[in-house]
């Protein structure tokens, strides 16, 4: 007996793949991951497999680990697992060298960046 693989037709395809999302390759947005470097909503929907459109709405989303347009994986996943849990997340004021940097709101990776730049 032969197992035939069915194939969806043309059209069905053709809705699998979004015309933003065409020049962001699979490959190097897993390379970003793996380096913890800064996705933008384009490589951000590729790599967890939604589409363009909703990875803009979760980019304005309350609370979601985005700034200035970028999210860090690892802030991604931290903000995953506190919604996953009903946990409110706990907003902290990093301190670095007597000077208080205002990180309330920000993602854990950015104000990491900005209490390292002060």
């Amino acid at each position: 007996m032969k197992l035939r693989v069915c194939e969806p037709p043309a059209s069905e395809s053709r809705k699998l793949h979004e015309k933003q999302l065409e020049s962001v390759l699979l490959p190097d947005v897993l390379e970003k991951r793996r380096l913890d470097q800064a996705l933008n909503a384009k490589e951000f929907a590729v790599l967890v497999g939604i589409s363009y459109s909703t990875a803009r709405a979760w980019f304005r989303m309350p609370g979601f680990p985005v700034f200035r347009g970028i999210v860090f994986w690892q802030d991604f996943v931290n903000w995953r697992t506190s919604q996953n849990r009903s946990k409110k997340r706990n907003e902290s004021q990093p301190r670095s060298g007597g000077v208080t940097v205002k990180a309330t709101g920000l993602p854990a990776r950015a104000a990491r960046i900005l209490m390292e730049a002060c």
